[in-house]
């Protein structure tokens, strides 16, 4: 019998949101920063599944990607950014903030040794993440900073946004405040549209945990709490992808409708002067365009991911956030059983292990929210006339 969406358990729901944004990452990977027309060149047509380095055997010299190896069903930085803010809330097991990055999130990159799939090695987390996240160890392990105030200077891009699935999985069902804590817990990491961009994307993933959530009832929440050019890109895209519903026909145009957003330039591995750099008119393009391409694929899981995909860019990023989106909309039946084997195998990790924790956790943290709200209530009827 089919599972419809107002079935699904919660448990469904995050672990269709955990997986399905590991696979989408490892989907997207190897073609990470290129461009449509490149990877079809280099594939012979489109991609549609899982595939190998962009290099061949060559991958651990290849320039510019060296020394990693992006392909078959290797997970990347997203994800093991994203299990790790999992396993801050495993060990919280309540609300987090931008202290508990400091308190857990940066001990836990830079403390314990796990096995790096694309560097083929057992390693510290954090010889692997990207300089923007090394940024959160030096401001805070090194630098002592004021963890709310810690992400001010660093590059402006989706680094806080791609890990806030689990955010919006412990918020499920209520995107304000998944907004809200995300906020506050990419503060420690990001400024300007970078930590709004986090905000939304949580706020996203709550409201794919909705009941009877579309595509449309997603974006519809993500836009109304957006700011500035974040909401102003969502907007752009959306109006676009309503236009399409086959992701090669949607490529070029939400690439149009996203770039007066995006700093980056037409060049991803060149990008502009004023790449990066904080604005209140400007979004990270990875956002919108996961957005876009769940609304091109009508929610459903495989189309979805596979237009991220060969969208190119940051693709594992858009591919990992359109992949939590849909995951949770549909649930683990949604995301392709082959592709999440073949992942799970190859990355050598477990991937139902995080959504179990985390759906545990989840129901933990609604129990005492449920207490705190009961406690307010009882005392602000004492202090007003309201019942």
């Amino acid at each position: 019998m089919t599972t419809t969406l107002e079935t699904l358990t919660l448990d469904d729901r995050i672990t269709g949101s955990l997986i399905g944004a590991a696979v989408g990452d490892a989907l997207g990977g190897p073609v990470e920063g290129y461009s449509p027309e490149q990877i079809v060149e280099r594939h012979g047509g489109r991609v549609h599944g899982i595939v190998g380095p962009w290099h061949g055997d060559e991958w651990r010299t290849a320039r510019p990607i060296a020394p990693y190896h992006k392909g078959d069903g290797h997970i990347t930085d997203d994800t093991l950014m994203t299990h790790a803010l999992v396993r801050a809330y495993a060990t919280v097991r309540d609300h987090l903030d931008a202290y508990a990055v400091a308190d857990q999130l940066v001990p836990d990159l830079i403390s314990t040794p796990r096995w790096i799939p694309e560097l083929e090695a057992e390693a510290l987390p954090l010889h692997r993440v990207f300089l923007a996240e090394k940024w959160m160890v030096t401001r805070l392990h090194y630098g002592h900073n004021d963890p709310r105030e810690a992400g001010v200077g660093n590059i402006v891009n989706c680094g806080a946004a791609m890990y806030m699935a689990p955010v919006g999985l412990v918020n499920a069902a209520h995107p304000t405040a998944a907004y809200a804590e995300a906020v506050d817990i990419a503060g420690a990491h990001q400024s300007s549209y970078g930590r709004e961009a986090a905000g939304v994307f949580a706020a996203a993933v709550a409201a794919a945990a909705l009941p009877e959530a579309t595509p449309t009832t997603v974006i519809d929440a993500a836009l109304s709490l957006a700011k500035d050019g974040t909401q102003a890109a969502i907007e752009s895209v959306a109006e676009v992808a309503a236009q399409h519903s086959d992701f090669e026909s949607a490529l070029a145009p939400l690439r149009a409708a996203v770039a007066p957003f995006d700093t980056v330039g037409p060049d991803y591995r060149s990008p502009s002067l004023a790449a990066r750099r904080p604005s209140r008119l400007h979004s990270i393009e990875e956002l919108p365009i996961a957005l876009g391409m769940l609304m091109v694929g009508g929610g459903d899981y495989r189309r979805t991911v596979l237009g991220a995909v060969n969208y190119g860019r940051d693709c594992d990023s858009i591919a990992s956030m359109a992949g939590a989106i849909a995951g949770a909309l549909h649930g683990e039946s949604a995301v392709p059983s082959d592709w999440a084997k073949t992942v799970a195998e190859a990355s050598r990790i477990d991937l139902h292990a995080p959504a179990r924790e985390l759906a545990a956790v989840a129901r933990e943290i609604f129990t005492r929210d449920r207490e705190r709200r009961r406690a307010h209530e009882s005392a602000f009827a004492r202090l007003t006339d309201l019942p």
